[in-house]
């Protein structure tokens, strides 16, 4: 019997070392598999040599100029075989051309005329009616040497009174003229686009709202001189990128282009780039988002813009976007009030407790 100081006996570990790495037979030596393994390597981690398309945009397409529609005949005489005509132009390319729609050429050719000088305010004193999130309205935001790339440049205007404001404190001697022009404008833009409503979702005019003129916006267009084909092509290029990634900054339902002395016109879409030679003194409707929802889908949302080439140091163009909505039925004589988040929470803390308290008084009332 061992005593409890007497030392443990060993307990033997049967220890046995792993098998060598085999070698490959032969008089190949370990260097020759070094080389293989190496040759491996640089085969299977080889960056391929990647070959991109010249062209990533989509291809354009040069059409026949879309059907021209004679106004007074759509929307007065009910002509159906015309409506037939519109409907089928807005499937296939989202776009036709209107005649005789009794916008006078001179009140365009005035508010161009005046639009030109928006543009002839210094950049210094654009920042208080630049865009932003909050204020959907004025000048783009500029950056450094960005004016002398692209040659060209954006003006919204829209019916706001801080717009006015704003304008009328950096160009307070041509703001005032140009802004009442601009109202006119828009005002006989706003009848046609109401008839035109009318007459492609086949409702009344009554049943759609332009809520005071606030939703409808003008995006005035300064093109460039610089008429060269790189030019031209870098433009094309920054409106189809523009196109892609962002769409339309508004949603609208009907887009009327003024682009007198435009040499062709182009439309883009998400699949297909078109491009046409519009008919002088024409206004060029394009879809939006708004009609094409409306229209369950049949009709194509796209985004024109004209191409200018002429002698002139500058063009002006303007695209006026109609937002029109279904009127709403007030219930209720003093109004609806939405409830904030803060207050329903605070009403979510209180409820439970007013429960509670309510408890402990009727346990209290019945024992």
């Amino acid at each position: 019997m061992l005593s409890p100081f007497s030392p443990m006996p060993e307990i033997p570990v049967d220890f046995r070392a792993p098998p060598p790495s085999p070698v490959a037979s032969g008089r190949r030596s370990t260097v020759t598999n070094d080389d293989v393994l190496t040759e491996f390597l640089e085969a299977s981690l080889r960056v391929p040599d990647l070959v991109l398309p010249d062209k990533i945009f989509p291809k354009q397409k040069h059409l026949d100029a879309p059907p021209e529609v004679d106004f007074v005949s759509l929307c007065f005489h009910r002509d159906d075989a015309l409506r037939d005509v519109v409907s089928d132009s807005l499937a296939r390319i989202g776009c036709f051309q209107l005649l005789n729609h009794g916008i006078p050429s001179q009140l365009v050719d005035s508010a161009a005329e005046d639009a030109a000088g928006v543009f002839r305010v210094p950049h210094a004193k654009r920042a208080a009616a630049t865009r932003s999130p909050e204020k959907p309205w004025g000048f783009e935001e500029y950056h450094a040497g960005e004016e002398e790339e692209e040659g060209s440049e954006e003006f919204v205007w829209c019916n706001e009174d801080e717009l006015k404001s704003k304008m009328e404190g950096i160009w307070p001697i041509g703001y005032p003229n140009f802004s009442e022009k601009m109202e006119k404008l828009m005002s006989r833009i706003e009848m046609v686009a109401m008839k035109m409503m009318h007459v492609i979702l086949k409702k009344k005019s009554a049943e759609f709202e332009s809520e005071n003129n606030k939703g409808n916006v003008c995006c005035i267009y300064k093109h460039g001189g610089d008429n060269t084909k790189d030019a031209l092509a870098n433009s094309l290029k920054y409106d189809v990128i523009r196109m892609l990634i962002r769409g339309t900054d508004y949603s609208h339902s009907l887009c009327f282009h003024l682009c007198n002395g435009s040499s062709q016109f182009h439309v883009y879409s998400k699949k297909s780039w078109l491009s046409f030679c519009p008919e002088p003194g024409a206004l060029i409707v394009t879809a939006g988002d708004q009609i094409q929802m409306l229209s369950g889908g049949l009709y194509k949302s796209v985004i024109g813009r004209p191409i200018f080439k002429t002698e002139k140091k500058q063009s002006i163009s303007m695209a006026f976007l109609c937002s029109h909505q279904k009127k709403k039925k007030n219930f209720g004589s003093h109004g609806s009030r939405s409830v904030s988040l803060s207050q329903q929470a605070i009403l979510a803390l209180i409820l439970p407790l007013v429960y509670h308290v309510m408890i402990f008084v009727y346990k209290k009332l019945n024992s």
